[in-house]
């Protein structure tokens, strides 16, 4: 069993540090006593200066090896405008880099490394080649157009971080600082911490527990979009959330990264009328839950003067333990309606008093805060007249008292306003912004999904339209906010490039540069193949690619991954050059990655036939495409980052019981499987072991040649999938190239 906390039985003890303390709490049946216990376990642990030459040596030792990182002569030097500047140079056998932060020495190197052809470095891999002495290269001086490199979704803390330990947050934290990256929207441990301040409330353990979700949906928790589901987390959660926070912020701080911390956005438990039995509260509907009361939100109106004092004491609570911040999102209307009013001049004033209250619980807690917010919503988000619920007035009177310097706008949707939803961006809509600081970003992917997609052209070109918009205000940075990563690294690849430049980057020159660094080489087979790629998965925008058989299993949903012809004599023509370039780890990883791309979109076509006939269904043909989405499944086994056992791996190593470790893989499953309310089906990932243990034994419950009542619902067979610890198969291909090519050309 379960259970979630007792504070009633904690004392405040002097502990000299956070495992003792866990150590002797597990006695007494209290591991989370880190959810209230103050400050005085890790100190007051104001941010340490940053030194850039150390820090920018230690990213290079850890990433390429010591004899790498103390060859190389590091620096630091000035910015004119204060943006991130670097420069390098390599003559007689000696590289110099210079920079004015971490991150623009660490993007320096990078920088030389790539344009020498000596290396990249993916979350799947890397391929590196470094020669020493150093080749030689001319002189570089690179100065950003932005202020902040950002980085990071609300949600990518829950389609893939949710269960990271510090050894993964250490490869990410080196691979952002190589990429330039200095801004990262973190989790920062706001469960614990607000537990804290609803304790002192008053509110009882239970109430607070159930108020939260599983760990994988904490984004949606904070943003008021659920509360409860897979409820309740188990006790030693939030002890161990806490010191990882510690972990990664002491390491942000060393890299001088600048991060962004959740804070308190209006939500609460519904038990809080316990408490405070006068304060008003709005219930929130959102998404597939509109039925599901239970899960739904609460949130504060902002003429309750309890808005203002837990928002200023969830940032006291939060400064307490991990150090002053400048940065603190708070969304209340993220994707939800924003409470009725029963005219438009009562609705802009509530508009106003929200963003007032939501801004002022943060600065009375810390005047020099900036309240962050996202802006991807606005232009997107309709009323429930149908029409286009935030206007510019109505935009400009949520943030009409706030400081132009103390609010900050995530403009992160740029490609969906230009290749899905065929709008003006929000910049020219919301006119820069009204010069409150904001910054340009990009969601190249929803929730984590693996096929080859997204318009590179857009990402190479559309950022120097709004650089040079004569009304763009305060524009401070760019960024990319994927709500899942690792996948797609060529697009990551080129926006960390766009951010330290303000023109367009020419796509014929950089993919060719590209394929060096990355393969190895550049062949003609290669360029023919990324020719066809950007006229079809890199020339279209399709927000949700998910095959047909991802498609809540039923077949009369087509699939909206990419099918145009070229894409598959672009995979033939990649796989072409195996002979070539197989040598290559990350050559190797995309043909897997396009193989089973090319199977998947194959055995769509088959199930399509298949299931042709309303009246009875081809299990010949079913049987075809069950075969090729096993191949796909067997190519993926030896595949870094896209199997399903790694995934689950990670979220049991959270666990301390096997109770709580099959509860952590519980809740890791459903994310990205069946999610909840409606929304199944939304994460969508070709991986191996999900390919082979659930899209296809689910096809087949609800196909296979059996008198309907042995066949279980399909709901009710995806959440016995969710409830039952897997075994799974993860033994890797002898030559997986070999096996992609063989497949390929077979089908």
């Amino acid at each position: 069993m379960i259970s979630y906390f007792n504070f009633d039985k904690i004392y405040f003890m002097k502990i000299s540090a956070a495992d003792q303390l866990t150590k002797r709490l597990s006695k007494i049946g209290v591991a989370c006593l880190l959810a209230m216990v103050p400050q005085m376990l890790y100190g007051q642990n104001t941010p340490p200066k940053n030194d850039v030459v150390k820090s920018s040596r230690n990213v290079i030792e850890r990433t390429f090896g010591k004899e790498v990182a103390i060859g190389i002569h590091i620096y630091m030097i000035s910015s004119v405008n204060g943006n991130p500047v670097y420069e390098y140079a390599a003559a007689n056998g000696e590289l110099t880099v210079k920079g004015n932060s971490t991150a623009a020495v660490c993007k320096g190197f990078y920088d030389y490394l790539r344009t020498t052809n000596q290396g990249m470095v993916c979350w799947s891999g890397k391929n590196v080649h470094i020669q020493t002495p150093w080749l030689a290269a001319q002189k570089k001086r690179v100065t950003s157009p932005y202020h902040f490199h950002y980085y990071m979704n609300v949600v990518t803390h829950g389609y893939t971080t949710p269960y990271w330990g510090f050894d993964r947050w250490q490869q990410e934290l080196d691979w952002m600082s190589l990429h330039g990256m200095d801004m990262p929207l973190i989790n920062g441990a706001y469960e614990a911490i607000i537990f804290r301040v609803f304790k002192k409330l008053g509110l009882q353990d239970a109430d607070i527990a159930a108020f939260f979700t599983g760990p994988a949906y904490h984004p949606w928790n904070r943003m008021g979009n659920i509360t409860g589901w897979d409820a309740p987390v188990p006790a030693s959660y939030y002890t161990k959330q806490i010191r990882l926070t510690h972990q990664v912020l002491d390491r942000m701080h060393e890299l001088g990264m600048q991060p962004i911390i959740p804070a308190f956005a209006g939500f609460v438990p519904s038990a809080i009328k316990k408490v405070y039995p006068d304060a008003k509260v709005n219930d929130v509907i959102w998404g597939g839950f509109e039925k599901l009361t239970k899960y739904r939100a609460h949130i504060l109106m902002p003429d309750n003067q309890l808005f203002a004092k837990i928002g200023t004491m969830y940032v006291q609570e939060w400064e307490k333990e991990f150090g002053k911040a400048t940065y603190y999102l708070a969304d209340s209307f993220n994707e939800m309606d924003v409470p009725p009013a029963p005219s438009e001049e009562q609705q802009l004033s509530q508009l106003s008093a929200y963003g007032n209250v939501v801004y002022r619980s943060i600065k009375d807690a810390n005047p020099d805060a900036v309240w962050v917010m996202q802006g991807w919503t606005f232009p997107y988000q309709k009323g429930r007249d149908g029409k286009l619920f935030w206007t510019a007035e109505r935009l400009g009177k949520l943030v009409e008292k706030v400081p132009d310097d103390k609010v900050m706008f995530l403009d992160l949707a740029n490609e969906y306003n230009l290749d899905s939803w065929k709008i003006d961006p929000s910049w020219k809509t919301y006119k820069g912004f009204f010069n409150k600081a904001w910054i340009y970003s990009f969601i190249p992917n929803m929730g984590g999904k693996t096929p080859w997609n997204g318009i590179l052209k857009t990402y190479a070109e559309a950022p120097e339209t709004a650089l040079n918009y004569e009304h763009k205000g305060n524009l401070t940075g760019f960024g990319f906010a994927p709500e899942g990563i690792e996948n797609n690294e060529i697009i990551y690849e080129l926006l960390s490039d766009i951010g330290y430049t303000d023109k367009k980057i020419d796509l014929k020159t950089w993919i060719a540069a590209y394929c060096k660094q990355r393969y190895g080489g550049y062949p003609p087979e290669m360029e023919q193949a990324f020719n066809n790629f950007q006229q079809s998965c890199y020339g279209t925008f399709e927000p949700h690619p998910r095959f047909r058989y991802q498609q809540n299993a039923k077949g009369d949903e087509a699939g909206s991954v990419n099918t145009n012809e070229r894409f598959f004599a672009g995979v033939k023509q990649f796989l072409a050059c195996a002979g070539q370039l197989k040598g290559s780890e990350l050559y190797r990883n995309d043909a897997m990655e396009l193989a089973s791309q090319y199977l998947s979109l194959r055995a769509d076509t088959i199930i399509t036939v298949a299931l042709a006939n309303k009246s009875k269904v081809n299990d010949k043909e079913l049987n075809k495409a069950y075969h090729l989405m096993g191949i796909s499944d067997q190519l993926l086994r030896s595949h870094p980052n896209h199997q399903l056992k790694t995934w689950i791996d990670m979220a049991k190593s959270w666990g301390d019981t096997p109770a709580e470790k099959q509860y952590y893989a519980r809740d890791a499953k459903r994310i990205i499987t069946t999610w909840g309310g409606t929304v199944n089906d939304y994460s969508a990932r070709t991986w191996s072991g999900l390919i082979d243990t659930y899209y296809i034994p689910r096809m087949k419950n609800l196909y296979s040649p059996v008198s309907k009542q042995k066949n279980m619902a399909t709901d009710n067979w995806e959440e016995n999938w969710i409830q039952r610890d897997l075994v799974l198969d993860s033994k890797p291909s002898a030559d997986p190239v070999q096996l992609a090519v063989e497949s390929v050309n077979s089908y």
